[in-house]
């Protein structure tokens, strides 16, 4: 099976494109350094021709839900655009759990990516996971100063990128599905937990300032919004053990 990943040099398609390989598909990486501008389109249709399915797994660094929106719009409307030329029967995206209930900042660019391919006429698979294992460490780097790491209050159910990604391919090889169960970690987390124990996994010092965040999008970060529902499917590696494999 030919398979096109968008996203395939972040923290999620770099598995994807590994475990596709590794069940003897072929992989086409759409990135820049391949001649494929998401946000334009440019290259896409190319680089689309023969694929059988693709996982669209593209995400920014942003947390301005104006600038979220803007770059799923278009990520998505060119890759379906350029699906329906090069005659791709299968879009299968990943997206974010509890988003309809928190659209907010970087979440609602999720929800209009998640409209967007509905409202498509390419068949399509959704799969919402959870927060990655590697989250603590991104947002203790997007909020140190200093020794000072100030950690929203947030309660997250991270999970193995590779199994996001072992899942995501059992789901490419299957006919469209539609919004299957959505994917969590084993147990749930206190954020700032979490980045305590990053810190100590790689030997930095500082303090963890726990915050709670106001609004609805601070509430639903704090009520579980964000984490699966009883009828979810759970990945097996704890944060502790990812944890394990980042201090050797």
């Amino acid at each position: 099976m030919r398979t096109a990943v968008a996203g395939g040099t972040g923290t999620v398609g770099v598995h994807v494109v590994e475990v596709a390989r590794e069940r003897g598909h072929e992989v086409v990486v759409l990135s820049r350094s391949a001649g494929v501008d998401l946000v334009s389109g440019s290259g896409l249709s190319d680089a689309l021709s023969g694929v059988d399915v693709v996982v669209d797994v593209a995400s920014t660094q942003t947390v301005s839900a104006k600038e979220s929106t803007a770059f799923f719009s278009a990520v998505t409307r060119n890759v379906l655009r350029a699906e329906v030329e090069a005659g791709v029967g299968h879009h299968l995206a990943l997206s974010i759990v509890g988003i309809d209930t928190a659209p907010h900042s970087y979440y609602a660019g999720k929800v209009e990516q998640e409209n967007i391919i509905r409202s498509g006429t390419v068949p399509w698979t959704i799969l919402r996971a959870t927060q990655f294992h590697e989250f603590a460490a991104q947002i203790r780097s997007r909020a140190s100063f200093g020794p000072l790491s100030v950690i929203p209050k947030m309660v997250s159910q991270p999970i193995a990128a590779r199994e996001v990604a072992e899942r995501l391919i059992d789901l490419a090889e299957r006919p469209p599905a539609g919004r299957v169960a959505d994917l969590g970690g084993p147990r749930r987390e206190r954020m700032a937990e979490m980045v305590r124990g990053y810190a100590r996994a790689i030997g930095a010092r500082g303090i963890v300032l726990e915050v709670p965040i106001p609004g609805a999008y601070g509430r639903a970060m704090r009520d579980g919004s964000l984490v699966t529902s009883d009828d979810a499917d759970h990945g097996t590696q704890t944060f502790e053990d990812w944890l394990a494999t980042r201090s050797r």
